[in-house]
């Protein structure tokens, strides 16, 4: 009798392997939605309660970030939704003064940058940090926060655009 032979997709790791492994880069990643580190620790334990239930449902280990990713992004914008957290929660404050020239400031206007991309609005934020920061492709981008290709254009050009008048704002005039 012959034995049959079946090809099987490569299946997720075990759900407290692929914790130990993954976790800086879902701590970025929860950090960039956040957009503060305590709250992006919290955003992640939530995130990651919410995905262990359904753990065995994901066949590949390729689509584990995408999905843990997407549930980040969503228990975000669901937090925003609730009264008592709005509150909680700071937005960035765009700086007054354009910082000093000098390779010294090199550190502060990355941060400043940081800020001014903290200040956009959620889905203009996620959409800049996962295609600048995390360097997805517009359809990586897409997956991860669930919606279309456009959207993630669009979303990307308008927070880009922004970036650009807050820049010129902040930058002292001739």
């Amino acid at each position: 009798m012959a034995a049959v032979v079946h090809d099987e997709a490569p299946t997720a790791p075990d759900f407290a392997s692929y914790v130990a492994a993954r976790r800086p880069a879902l701590l970025r990643w929860a950090r960039v939605v956040a957009g503060d580190p305590h709250s992006a620790e919290d955003l992640l334990q939530d995130s990651l309660v919410r995905v262990l239930p359904r753990w065995e449902g994901i066949r590949e280990g390729a689509a584990a970030d995408a999905y843990v990713r997407r549930t980040i992004t969503r228990q975000y914008v669901s937090w925003q939704r609730q009264p008592w957290r709005r509150d909680e929660v700071a937005s960035a404050a765009v700086p007054e003064t354009a910082p000093a020239d000098g390779p010294a400031t090199t550190v502060e206007h990355a941060g400043r940058l940081w800020d001014l991309v903290l200040a956009l609005p959620p889905q203009q934020r996620a959409a800049v940090a996962l295609r600048y920061y995390e360097q997805l492709s517009v359809a990586e981008t897409a997956a991860v926060l669930g919606c279309s290709t456009g959207t993630v254009k669009s979303n990307t050009s308008r927070g880009l655009a922004a970036l650009r008048r807050s820049v010129a704002h902040a930058a002292p005039s001739p």
